[in-house]
Parts: structure tokens; C-alpha cells; sequence
């Protein structure tokens, strides 16, 4: 039978059956309400130069309008009315917009930028204009006369055209993306309010070594190194990792050690398997934790943990094997940290589905993750698929979730960090 988890909801309460792993698609659902009533994170405002990669807390409007004046489009000449102009003088990209109106069958020089003067009809370009007189277009001096063919307002940029003071251009939840600090920048914005979830990652292993070539029976850790660009790509920050051994009561010291230090979420490597050396169901029991996903029905990656501290962060317990982390990492760890963060699953992103362009074979009673690349609709299994391996999913652009009754050649597509 089905049992209900404290924290309430569908997919929660769903996810986790006695005696049996959770459904690959039932325990993605339960780690995303579990960040949605937990969360969102709490807000903070930040300098521009901090917030990339961040979750917009707020609706961002416009402090100023784009353009705040009427400009020019191009570099030429402002004029008014039908020519031919006689040039009055010349303004730069930075001057002050002037009460001084043109009147018609005059111009003033202008620069791409630059404010244009009241009663300015129509901007003509230097490639367009034919100079008389005194000096040569570019460069013409007052005095000179121009003339060629225009159109009303051709050229000219009309004060709030593109944007208006007060307009909202970003709606809460959007990601902070390079191109919305410039937005933000040009809207007269020092900082931002931004939410991004912080995730503590303890990584276990008496037999794990953090750098160089690890000696007989050592592996290199591979899992913490590829956390913080998967955190990052859902939105939260990851901490530096902490490397503890094989020990109990030293798990549930740190897992009680990020949560009162405000941790929104803890990413536990290794010691998710029942082994003797696997330790994070006993050391979560030891602090009274909730389970809410115990074990995925998923190759590879079956050994994953969900769980809920008391009034603390949510914990994900990640296999140990690179490529099974990777693969649980994508099943609850984005869908909670983007939940936290109040932005999609980035996992979630298009094309969703796509044809195979070759044979898989389903595993009979679990669903396969294929790793796969990309090529307009049709998705091309990569090979090399291990758990103990990162080499598939390296080259891949994302997962084919292969259920146990599919019979092809169309497959639900989640999304890898690229």
C-alpha cells in the first residue's frame, strides 16, 4: 500500500510504498513539492556582479525609460521638414537634450545616441546626405547646407519606444542570465533581489581522494566536482564539499551541522546503499528525519534517498558510483533545488520528447536512463553506459527515460547541464 509522508500532497505521499522503490516519474513529482512547501528560499538583494545564475525574487520594472529622450538611430544629420537643411551646429552621444527647436529647412550633425533637438522630423544618414558648401559630410561645420531623401520619423527613437518607466520587463522567477544584468544595468538598476537556494554536499568515502591519481583501491571524487555547475544550473549555490569518512555518528554531526548553518538543501555522495559502510538512513533516523523517497525503480541510480529534517533542510542522498549520482542528481535533486529557487525544472526544458535513432532495450522491471545526443527532433543513444562512468552522459545533452513497457522509438527527453 501507498503511504503518506508527513509533508502532505499528492506526489509526496505517493512516493514512497512500503517494501518497493518509488517510481522514476513519481519520486521526480515528490522531490519538486517537497521544494515547492518547503521553499521558495529566502531573498536577498545583491550587487549585479552577484546575482548571475540567481532566480529574480521580484517583478523587475524599469527605473528609467529606453530611450529616456528622443535619439538618434544613426549618425547624420537631425532636420526638419523638406530639404534642403542648413546645418546650425552639431551634437555628441552624451549631450544634454536641448529646449533649442529646429525649425524647418534646418539641421544639426548628429551622433548615433545623441539627444535630437525638439521640432526633429526625420534623421538622414551621412551614406544618404549630399553636402554643399563649407567641410564635407562627416565633419560638415555649420554653415553647410545638406539635402537627400528622408521619411518622417526615419531614424529617430522616440523617448520610451522600446521601454517605459515603470514597465515590467522580467516577471519573479525568471533566471539571471547575462543578458538581464545588462537589462538590468541599462534600467538603472545597481542590484537585484534574487533568490538562489544554498546546498551543503557532504561527500563519504573512506576510500575516496580529492586530487591527483588515486592509488590502488582509492577512487578520485568525481561526484563533488560536478555538483556545483548542476546546483548553478538549478538555480542554488553549492557549497564547498565536506569529505567525511565512513563513519555514522560523524554523518549525522554534519548533516546537523548544515542544517544550522542554514543550508537549503544537503547533497549527501555516497552511503545511500545498504551496504556496512552506508550509513545515511541510520544517521538520518538518529535525527528524526522524514523519508519521503526511499529508492528509485530506475537504472542506474536505484540507491537515491529523499528525506526531510525536522524544521530543517530537505537531504538527497546521491549513489556513490559517478554516473548513478548524475542520474539521481537529475531525478531529485534539480526538480527540489529549482523548486526552492521558484524557477522551472531545467531538467524539464524542451524538446521533452524525441525518436530514437537506434534500438533500446527496456529493462524489465525498472526505467532506463539512456544518455543521448540531440539532433533536431531524433535523439542518438551515446553508449558507454555505466553507473561507475561519466563518460555517456560528458557527451550527451540529455537522458531518454526508457520505462519498462516501452516499445519505441519515441522517449520522454530530461535535460543534462550543457
Amino acid at each position: 500500500m501507498w503511504t503518506h509522508s508527513g509533508c502532505g500532497g499528492t506526489g509526496v505521499a505517493m512516493a514512497r510504498r512500503e517494501g518497493a522503490s518509488a517510481a522514476w516519474d513519481r519520486a521526480r513529482a515528490a522531490a519538486r513539492e517537497l521544494g515547492e512547501r518547503t521553499g521558495p528560499s529566502a531573498a536577498r538583494r545583491v550587487p549585479l556582479a552577484e546575482a548571475l545564475g540567481a532566480t529574480l525574487a521580484s517583478d523587475l520594472p524599469a527605473l528609467v525609460g529606453i530611450p529616456d529622450c528622443d535619439t538618434s538611430a544613426m549618425d547624420g544629420y537631425a532636420v526638419c521638414g523638406p530639404g534642403p537643411w542648413r546645418v546650425t551646429g552639431r551634437v555628441l552621444a552624451g549631450a544634454a537634450p536641448t529646449d533649442d527647436a529646429l525649425t524647418p529647412g534646418t539641421a544639426v550633425e548628429i551622433a548615433t545616441g545623441a539627444p535630437v533637438p525638439p521640432g526633429t522630423t526625420s534623421v538622414l544618414p551621412y551614406e544618404h546626405a549630399r553636402a554643399e558648401g563649407v567641410g564635407t559630410a562627416p565633419g560638415t561645420v555649420p554653415g553647410a547646407t545638406v539635402s537627400g531623401e528622408t521619411e518622417p520619423d526615419r531614424h529617430v527613437r522616440r523617448a520610451g519606444e522600446d521601454t517605459r518607466p515603470g514597465d515590467v520587463v522580467l516577471k519573479q522567477g525568471a533566471p539571471v542570465t547575462a543578458a538581464v544584468l545588462g537589462l538590468a544595468a541599462s534600467l538603472g538598476h545597481d542590484a537585484l533581489p534574487v533568490r538562489r537556494p544554498v546546498l551543503a554536499v557532504l561527500v563519504t568515502g573512506d576510500e575516496v581522494v580529492r586530487s591527483g591519481v588515486p592509488g590502488p583501491g582509492r577512487v578520485r571524487d568525481a561526484i563533488g566536482p560536478m555538483l556545483p555547475g548542476l546546483a548553478a544550473w538549478a538555480g542554488a549555490r553549492a557549497e564547498p564539499p565536506a569529505h567525511l569518512g565512513d563513519v555514522r555518528a560523524g554523518l549525522a554531526d554534519a548533516l546537523h551541522s548544515a542544517a544550522g548553518a542554514g543550508a537549503d538543501a544537503v547533497a549527501v555522495c555516497g552511503a545511500s546503499s545498504k551496504g556496512p559502510a552506508d550509513h545515511l538512513r541510520s544517521a538520518l533516523d538518529d535525527l528524526g528525519a522524514e523519508t519521503v523517497v526511499d529508492g528509485v525503480a530506475c537504472r542506474p541510480g536505484h540507491p537515491q534517498l529523499l528525506a526531510r529534517l525536522p524544521d530543517g533542510p530537505a537531504v538527497v542522498g546521491l549513489p556513490g558510483n559517478p554516473g548513478a549520482a548524475l542520474v539521481a542528481a537529475v531525478t531529485l535533486l534539480a526538480p527540489l533545488l529549482s523548486a526552492l529557487a521558484g524557477r522551472p525544472d531545467p531538467a524539464a526544458a524542451a524538446p521533452g520528447r524525441a525518436e530514437l535513432s537506434a534500438p533500446v532495450r527496456p529493462h524489465p522491471r525498472d526505467t532506463r536512463l539512456v544518455a543521448v545526443r540531440l539532433t533536431g527532433s531524433a535523439a542518438e543513444p551515446v553508449g558507454h553506459d555505466r553507473p561507475g562512468s561519466l563518460r555517456s552522459p560528458a557527451a550527451a545533452d540529455g537522458y531518454a527515460v526508457i520505462p519498462p513497457d516501452w516499445s519505441g522509438p519515441v522517449a520522454e527527453i530530461v535535460r543534462l547541464p550543457r
